[in-house]
């Protein structure tokens, strides 16, 4: 399938009372098989629904029909061919709505296992829920429970997408065969049945930040999408012939202690299909898109990361705080030193695949408080042999891909994320680079991660920090800065043929031109 031919594939689904005035309530969904008018969305909207509201927080593997009001209504709508004599046609989508039933709502126990093994609740995490759904509703959104719930529905979508629509079963790629650094993209609803015809299967692009789980179910993802997108589909886009259906959005929006983290939350559609599977009976819902059970194996086999193999980021631990770092040498580490803490020593954790090495690492040195660059560099007390060295940058250029590698986001529990975006701006004082931006998705845990050439894997920076609007209150997770290693590349190689580690002591001097770029560190500043 071609990446043009994704919106082809989705849909809006809406969920309503036939004899209330209450609101409707709608979200994305993924046509599977065009043939059977199977469709699968998020189960969230269903929730109000439910006859016994227990059943949804038992351990049910499914609910059938009969489990919800008889008042339950469903409609889909969904693309069409454009009308090429109509003077509008190249403005907007034309869309079709039909009624659909609800065959199952199916629980998915490999992503609520990963779920609560990865969403704290101490680190207070909190996803996405509707402002105008009732209180109730909002515990539920919060919950693993209802965002591990998807909806099966049977509608007439054989006109999906019209006569070019390429093909009837969805393609779509087994969760063993994801890797961190994926393109993909994400096709949604924005605000879910709000002007279908302006907002239906919008397209957004990004990698996958990180895996977790039995097979892969849980995903972070940094294509950015709005609440309604619920339900739509995540695609792998390796190429612009090759797209192929891996998950489904579960969340849009996720915060971390009241930060929000720029990712979006989704569920791998192989572990869906095994779900329904799993409860299928004399009707098969999935039959033609997911094999029968003896044989269900992965249908892609697993693939390693590609491209350019980048820097080596550890997990930086000084207790009270955390952080991330970057090998620059063999047994040498630079990161923040907001993240050693003042600390004379430091744990180092390396993820390896499932592998992960513990090292304690030496402060040998941290910039003081009133330093413009925060930074700290940590000696190893053992090697780690399969750490890389990375070769660093001579040139920034603004508008560049590049990738941001740190423990964000899951990366505490699940190795270092990945998020992708552009150099947005380099800063110089005397013709030499003090300050990076990027629009790269940045949270707590970032601090000491790696911004990396994306086409080479070259290391331009030291990730420094997000920001955040105190009076606001609100985090800017794709607004950062970054210590470019322009800074302290030379330092390191006098520091490589003298070990005087006093050779670092000129950053605690910055001139002052360096610090008015740095001012939004202060704690006068606003940002």
């Amino acid at each position: 399938m071609e990446v043009r031919e994704i919106e082809k594939w989705c849909c809006v689904v809406q969920v309503l009372d036939a004899f209330s005035a209450e609101k409707p309530a709608s979200c994305s969904g993924v046509i599977v098989h065009r043939q059977t008018g199977t469709v699968i969305c998020s189960g969230v909207p269903f929730a109000r629904f439910a006859t016994d509201k227990r059943s949804l927080s038992s351990d049910h593997g499914f609910l059938s029909p009969h489990s919800f009001s008889d008042t339950l209504k469903i409609r889909v709508s969904f693309p069409t061919e454009r009308d090429a004599s109509s003077p509008s046609a190249c403005e907007t989508s034309r869309h079709r709505e039909v009624t659909a039933e609800l065959l199952m709502l199916v629980s998915c126990p490999e992503f609520k296992r990963a779920f609560r093994a990865v969403f704290q609740e101490t680190d207070r995490w909190r996803f996405h829920a509707d402002e105008e759904e009732d209180e109730e509703d909002d515990e539920l959104m919060g919950d693993a429970l209802s965002l591990s719930w998807f909806a099966v529905l049977k509608a007439n979508v054989g006109a999906a997408g019209g006569p070019d629509a390429g093909g009837v079963v969805v393609p779509w790629r087994a969760g063993s065969s994801l890797r961190k650094g994926l393109p993909v993209v994400a096709c949604g609803s924005p605000f879910g049945s709000l002007c279908v015809d302006l907002f239906g299967a919008s397209l957004s692009a990004g990698i996958l930040s990180n895996l977790c789980g039995e097979g892969n179910a849980v995903i972070l993802t940094d294509a950015r999408c709005l609440p309604g997108a619920e339900g739509g589909g995540l695609f792998a886009a390796e190429a612009p012939d090759d797209a192929r259906l891996l998950g489904l959005i579960v969340s849009p929006f996720g915060w971390k202690a009241n930060e929000w983290i720029g990712l979006t939350l989704a569920c791998s559609v192989d572990v869906i299909f095994r779900s329904v599977a799993r409860c299928r009976g004399v009707w098969d819902p999935l039959r033609g898109v997911w094999p029968d059970p003896r044989e269900a194996g992965p249908l892609a086999a697993p693939c390693g990361t590609r491209g350019a193999r980048g820097p080596a980021v550890c997990f930086v631990d000084s207790g009270a705080f955390w952080g991330s770092g970057v090998v620059v040498a063999p047994r040498l580490v630079v990161t923040c030193r907001h993240v050693v803490n003042g600390r004379s020593k430091v744990g180092l954790k390396f993820h390896h695949g499932d592998r992960v090495q513990d090292v304690t690492g030496d402060v040998l040195f941290a910039t003081n408080a009133t330093s413009s660059y925060d930074l700290a560099l940590v000696k190893l007390r053992d090697s780690v042999t399969e750490a890389v060295v990375p070769c660093m940058t001579q040139s920034y250029n603004p508008g560049e891909s590049v990738l941001v590698v740190g423990y964000g986001g899951l990366g505490r529990k699940c190795g270092p994320s990945l998020t992708r975006g552009v150099l947005s701006k380099t800063i110089r004082f005397d013709d030499q680079p003090v300050m990076l931006q990027t629009t790269c998705a940045v949270q707590a845990g970032t601090s000491g991660g790696a911004v990396v050439r994306t086409r080479t894997g070259e290391l331009l920076g030291i990730v420094s920090s997000n920001t955040r609007d105190f009076a606001a209150k609100v985090t800017y997770p794709h607004l950062n800065f970054s210590i470019p290693v322009a800074v302290f590349q030379r330092l390191l190689q006098r520091f490589h043929q003298t070990n005087d580690v006093n050779v670092f002591s000129v950053l605690d001097s910055t001139d002052k031109e360096v610090s008015r770029v740095w001012r939004l560190q202060s704690a006068q500043s606003k940002l």
